[in-house]
């Protein structure tokens, strides 16, 4: 489908970033659609309506997924994409500076350039009488939808969806992400 119109609103946004993550073997695996009308302070009189989708693929394990957020306010409509990776406990995580560096430039190299690409490590105690050691990590390579994406139309979003999925999967297959891949094999 090429259409050369605007994207202005979440249902087309969604359709457009589907259309491309199949399109590179991702499968919707979840959908939440949330409608918001009650804010206060600088957001009072707003309202947002949000996506979220969750994409799985054949011989990827569970614990990699792309997570999509969509949200259409009434400022505009904007999303992103993310590489969601679950990495092994904190213990194995002997440098978080060392590991951000080394998995940035690794996404650096890999991501579609030109784009806002934030790498995002987290840290999560499952039960507050555990050790901080076995704390779990997550990854998420993440590119946000440029405003420029969304004026070009349907056609533009499909693509970049596409080019990110595959840089994605070039990370997954990266031998560089490997060590932090090692401990959620078993």
């Amino acid at each position: 489908m090429s259409d050369p119109e605007p994207i202005l609103t979440l249902e087309p946004l969604l359709v457009a970033v589907r259309e491309g993550l199949v399109a590179r073997g991702w499968e919707l695996s979840g959908l939440q659609k949330t409608t918001s009308y009650e804010f206060e302070g600088r957001w009072a009189g707003d309202s947002s309506r949000s996506a979220y989708l969750f994409f799985h693929a054949e011989g990827v394990p569970d614990w990699v997924s792309i997570d999509v957020f969509l949200d259409e306010t009434t400022r505009g409509l904007k999303g992103n994409l993310a590489l969601v990776v679950d990495g092994p406990e904190l213990s194995q995580v002997r440098d978080p500076g060392k590991v951000l560096a080394h998995l940035a430039a690794l996404a650096h190299r890999t991501l579609p350039q030109g784009y806002h690409t934030p790498l995002t490590l987290r840290y999560r105690l499952p039960k507050l009488d555990e050790s901080p050691a076995e704390a779990d990590t997550e990854f998420r390579f993440k590119l946000y939808i440029p405003a420029s994406a969304l004026r070009a139309g349907h056609s533009a979003v499909v693509a970049l969806a596409e080019s990110t999925a595959s840089a994605f999967r070039r990370i997954l297959d990266s031998p560089e992400l490997e060590p932090f891949l090692a401990a959620e094999e078993s």
